[in-house]
């Protein structure tokens, strides 16, 4: 949420890489917990899914983001994409059973 808030240039490349960085270190994270979580015969359509939301994301962002920019204006948009963010990682924590033991071991 500090990149509407920036008014220099570099601070804003610094927090739009800083952005990058942390979406590339996320998604192995995904696939990580989308196989954990799944048994090898579901894997390959689970991540399937998972692709073919992220994918529809990107298209349903450029749409709803453009939206309530012409409506709100820029900072509001990259807000709602912030906040659109936070709730589908708390949509993600309750639909998604913790299926490990303590010791790291996927639960059959």
């Amino acid at each position: 949420m500090l990149i509407p808030s920036s008014v220099d240039f570099y601070i804003f490349i610094f927090l739009s890489a800083a952005l990058g960085v942390g979406t590339a270190l996320v998604y192995p994270t995904f696939l990580t917990a989308i196989a954990q979580v799944t048994t090898p015969m579901q894997r390959a359509e689970s991540i399937g899914t998972f692709r073919l939301w992220r994918d529809w994301g990107y298209v349903f962002g450029a749409i709803t983001s453009g939206t309530v920019a012409d409506i709100f204006g820029i900072e509001s948009a990259i807000r709602f994409v912030g906040l659109l963010t936070i709730f589908s990682s708390l949509i993600i924590q309750m639909r998604i059973p913790e299926r490990l033991t303590t010791n790291g071991e996927v639960k059959k």
